[in-house]
């Protein structure tokens, strides 16, 4: 009789079953992110991030990051950073704002290399730090390996 498969042992072989190049995509993407903004803990809310569900070209993804922020001296968005968690470079954009911008928001066109998670990340003039993330599916990549 065979040896009955464990739960643990089953997990054992998920996680050698998953792409190796995953798991240090996931390490590569932190590490961009705590690089533009230390280790300060990000909180979900208070920012929007619009992009097509599907892009059809890799190569030129429309994205519009939002942030909601008086933009006042005393409290306003110092930067807003962007992320692709399965392009070659994860950090696709950084922007330095100040209080003379009316609104916290910028738009820009990316390359995708293939179907990922789009990170906006932005910190406050408080020293807070907001993020918010989409699931976008490229048909044509728009990156060269």
């Amino acid at each position: 009789m065979a040896p009955a498969l464990t739960r643990r042992a089953g997990l054992g072989l998920l996680l050698l079953a998953l792409p190796g190049g995953a798991l240090a995509q996931e390490d590569a993407v932190a590490a961009a992110i705590r690089e533009q903004v230390g280790d300060t803990p990000a909180t979900e809310g208070g920012i929007t991030l619009r992009a097509p569900p599907v892009a059809e070209n890799g190569g030129q993804v429309p994205i519009t990051v939002l942030v909601e922020s008086p933009q006042t001296a005393e409290a306003h968005v110092t930067a807003i950073h962007v992320f692709a968690t399965r392009n070659p470079t994860p950090g696709v954009a950084s922007f330095r704002l100040t209080p003379v911008m009316a609104r916290a928001e910028v738009q820009t066109r990316i390359r995708l290399a293939e179907d990922q998670r789009i990170i906006a990340v932005a910190q406050l003039s408080d020293g807070t730090v907001r993020r918010t993330v989409a699931e976008l599916r490229v048909t044509t990549g728009g990156c060269l390996s």
